[in-house]
């Protein structure tokens, strides 16, 4: 893994999809949360976003090899 430095134009496009997440948790998130409670929230989302993930790309790569998935 690279260990330079990051360049500004990195900082700025992980700010960006840094805040769209939190932004869209926050949208949802009860009126009175605090800053603390959403990034909570946020760690669990990821959470299930990679269990979702792997979910799909296991289904997708078993799919691919003709396996049938049982429902």
């Amino acid at each position: 893994m690279n260990m330079d430095p990051f360049t500004p134009k990195e900082i700025k496009a992980a700010t960006n999809a840094f805040f769209d997440v939190f932004d869209a948790i926050s949208l949802r998130m009860p009126q009175g949360s605090t800053v603390e409670d959403t990034l909570k929230v946020l760690e669990h989302v990821n959470k299930t976003a990679t269990k979702l993930r792997g979910k799909q790309e296991k289904e997708e790569r078993d799919a691919r090899f003709g396996f049938l998935q049982k429902n």
